[in-house]
């Protein structure tokens, strides 16, 4: 008969097998997301907000060895004690670091040193998996927490590169386009009703999550209508003709404001050429899908849009609700589209995948939310004001990485990242 001892150690080891599978699964796919690019495309920054692509595969790299191993495996030894200054991103517990706007000034350590400095630290954590640290409990932890964090910055290594080579005057692909599916009109906009009442929202505690998603807690909910796909192209040109930037009464002060200083008269990358919009994207410049689904428009367009539909965006509670009990799967990185792709089916469409989805809801702490103590309390605690939170997931989101409770969060005015909108509307 198995002892409880034994049994608890079968289960570390089962788990910490699983996790050494996904960790190295998730750091092969990093550097095979880079390895389009030149040295030269890894090196530069195109706007404060992004980041060079060295610098990505580099942070992450540090995120492991600064936190796992430095932290919990004795005698490891440092690569190189100038990487804590060049890699940490905002952690003000770890020390000084470079601004970040200034991350493109680093032109060394050289990409082959990073390509180094990652070999270096992976090695490592595959000896530590062969020790009994490798089965601890709080090692596994944050193996998981580390895992989670490197497919945050995949999707910020491609939306960053896609930002760079968008900035740049050849405008150069991330890769050949492959062959272009067969032209298909928008799947016909449809509305799915919500009963109101007391409802629960938050992590429930199966799975990893992080801890803005937590605690669980009853929302009050009014009935509401939520469209069955996101909002496309097509649509938005319809918006852009009826002179959607140039009507101060459909933009809150702040978003008016925007348009006027940044010039705004379309989406993010978006270029008009002989009377044709084309847009930016992984395979250089192409003609816009109206079928497809917008994407790269700040919060403060999308709340313009939807009150010229006459319509609104949904709370984040109304999302999850209408998420609860979905698969969260769709168009993300796997699905190797690297693009917003139409919507197809019945019922509730493109929940998960495609673009991350606007809600009217501020980003603020849940009822309850303590954020967890030592360096990863600074993670998600301390971004809790002036911005506004996202659901879903985008094209470029690693696989399993989202789900019905994630909480995704940005200030309103950005929007180099996939993000798009669906719209709701209460019920009557």
């Amino acid at each position: 008969m198995t002892s409880a001892a034994q049994y608890r150690e079968d289960r570390f080891a089962c788990r910490s097998n699983d996790l050494q599978a996904r960790l190295f699964q998730t750091r092969r796919l990093s550097t095979e997301l880079a390895a389009p690019l030149s040295a030269e495309d890894q090196c530069v920054q195109a706007m404060d907000d992004a980041s060079p692509t060295k610098w990505h595969l580099a942070h992450t790299t540090w995120f492991f060895e600064r936190f796992l191993l430095e932290a919990h495996v004795p005698g490891y030894k440092v690569f190189d004690d100038r990487f804590n200054y060049c890699f940490n991103s905002y952690y003000e517990t770890q020390g000084k670091r470079q601004p970040r706007q200034h991350r493109g000034l680093m032109t060394r350590p050289s990409a082959e040193e990073v390509a180094a400095y990652r070999a270096h630290v992976d090695d490592a954590l595959a000896r530590m998996f062969g020790t009994e640290i490798g089965a601890r409990d709080d090692v596994l932890k944050l193996v998981e927490v580390g895992i989670n964090h490197e497919q945050q910055h995949q999707e910020l290594l491609m939306t960053d590169i896609l930002s760079l080579f968008a900035s740049g005057p050849l405008q150069p692909a991330y890769r050949e386009p492959v062959a272009a599916s067969p032209h298909v009109p928008a799947m016909a906009l449809g509305w799915t009703s919500f009963e109101g009442g007391i409802f629960q929202i938050g992590h429930a505690g199966q799975g990893y999550c992080w801890d803005n998603e937590l605690p669980r807690h009853d929302v009050l909910v009014r009935p509401f209508r939520l469209a069955n796909r996101l909002v496309t192209n097509g649509e938005w040109l319809a918006f852009m003709q009826a002179g959607g930037y140039r009507e101060a009464t459909l933009w809150l002060a702040d978003g008016w404001a925007q348009v006027k200083r940044e010039e705004w008269n379309a989406p993010l990358y978006w270029e008009e050429r002989d009377g044709r919009w084309l847009q930016m994207g992984f395979e250089g410049m192409q003609p816009v899908d109206e079928a497809a689904p917008v994407c790269h428009v700040s919060y403060f367009e999308a709340d313009a849009y939807a009150r010229w539909a006459g319509k609104r965006l949904p709370t984040e509670a109304e999302w999850e609700i209408a998420a609860q009990g979905l698969e969260p799967v769709g168009n993300t990185l796997g699905s190797g589209h690297l693009c917003p792709m139409p919507a197809r089916g019945e019922g509730l469409q493109q929940m998960f995948g495609d673009v991350w989805q606007w809600t009217q809801s501020s980003y603020s702490a849940y009822p309850g939310y303590r954020p967890p103590e030592g360096a990863i309390g600074e993670y998600n605690g301390k971004f809790m004001v002036s911005q506004q939170v996202l659901r879903g997931a985008s094209c470029v989101t690693p696989d399993h990485h989202s789900r019905a409770t994630y909480r995704n969060f940005f200030y309103p005015w950005q929007r180099w990242q996939f993000l798009g909108l669906r719209l709701a509307e209460d019920a009557q």
